[in-house]
């Protein structure tokens, strides 16, 4: 996926994360928005950093960087949402693009992906990107409202919200 594609990944998701943790559609929804939509974007733009050193789609996109942002709200109160942005760039890659990424990088120099994606320059790119960002949002709704109680609470805590 390209960068653009990535953006528009972070900014519908960031939107609609607004609307799954507070659903209520007034001014606590928009603030939360507000709240989450930088840090999104940002993580969602993070991964690409290794276009300007490393290798691209390795050096930056693998589950070891993940790690390290999951890590990040332990010690940084204000970057609880960054590493949802770099979880979306991943997903971007992997489901939407041909080529995916080197997940176990750099144990191990294989790149993953499934036969759906599209070459990055495609025109159907937005497309997938739409498709994709859809499926993360479903899936992030199932685990907020669809799992037991306490997996739900859990996972907002995790996602820094209140």
């Amino acid at each position: 996926m390209n960068k653009r594609g990535h953006v528009l990944n972070a900014v519908f998701l960031a939107i609609g994360l607004g609307y799954i943790v507070k659903p209520s559609g007034d001014i606590e929804t928009f603030v939360t928005i507000a709240e989450i939509f930088v840090p999104i974007v940002l993580g969602a733009l993070f991964p690409d950093v290794d276009t300007a050193f490393g290798r691209h789609r390795k050096t930056l996109h693998n589950l070891p960087v993940l790690l390290i942002f999951l890590a990040y709200p332990i010690y940084f109160a204000n970057l609880q949402w960054v590493w949802v942005g770099v979880l979306s760039h991943y997903i971007l890659d992997v489901l939407g693009s041909k080529r995916g990424i080197a997940l176990f990088y750099p144990f191990w120099s294989r790149e993953f992906g499934l036969p759906l994606g599209v070459p990055v320059r495609s025109r159907w790119s937005s497309l997938v990107m739409v498709l994709v960002t859809v499926f993360e949002l479903a899936l992030a709704a199932a685990i907020l409202y669809w799992l037991p109680t306490e997996t739900a609470t859990s996972a907002l805590s995790l996602l820094g919200a209140r």
